[in-house]
C-alpha cells in the first residue's frame, strides 16, 4: 500500500489471477488495513469519453476499482490539492483506491468501450449525505 497525496486516500495494488479459462480479480477483504465497514457494493457504468462528477460523500468511505475498461479518477480535498489516478483492468492499472469522506471525486472513461467502476462502500447510499458540484465549478481547480 502507498499513501496518496490527499490525506486518508490509500492506493492498494490488487491481484489478478488469469489463465485460459478466464480471470479472478481481487477487490477488498474485511481484514485489510484500509477496510472500514461494509454498506453496499455497486457498479457505475461510464461510456467512452464521458465524465461523471463532482461528488463528495459526508459519511461514506468509497473503495473504488475498475475491473473492465479504464478511467481517470480525479480527487480533490476542496482546498486546492488535486490528485489523478488511472484505474483499469490491465495489471499495472488494477488497484483499489480508498477515498475517505469529505474528498471530492470525479472520473472519466479513457477506454474505447464502457468502463465498469466498482464501489465497495462503507455505508448504504443515501442521497442526503452526498454533495454534488458541476464539472465546471471553480470550487475545484481542475480542467477536464
Amino acid at each position: 500500500m502507498s499513501q496518496a497525496v490527499i490525506p486518508g486516500v490509500v492506493i492498494t495494488p490488487l491481484k489478478q489471477m488469469r489463465d485460459d479459462r478466464g480471470a479472478v480479480f481481487h477487490v477488498l477483504r474485511s481484514d485489510a488495513e484500509h477496510f472500514v465497514d461494509f454498506g453496499e457494493l455497486y457498479f457505475s457504468i461510464v461510456n467512452p469519453g464521458v465524465i461523471k462528477g463532482w461528488k463528495c460523500h459526508e459519511e461514506m468511505t468509497m473503495n473504488l476499482t475498475v475491473p473492465k475498461g479504464k478511467i481517470k479518477l480525479v480527487l480533490s480535498d476542496g482546498n486546492g490539492t488535486v490528485q489523478e489516478i488511472i484505474l483499469g483492468e490491465e495489471a499495472d492499472d488494477y488497484k483499489l483506491v480508498t477515498v475517505p469522506p469529505m474528498v471530492w471525486s470525479g472520473f472519466q472513461c479513457l477506454s474505447s468501450e464502457p468502463a465498469i467502476v466498482a464501489n465497495c462502500a462503507s455505508i448504504p447510499y443515501r442521497a442526503e449525505e452526498v454533495k454534488n458540484l458541476d464539472l465546471g465549478s471553480d470550487q475545484i481547480a481542475y480542467t477536464w
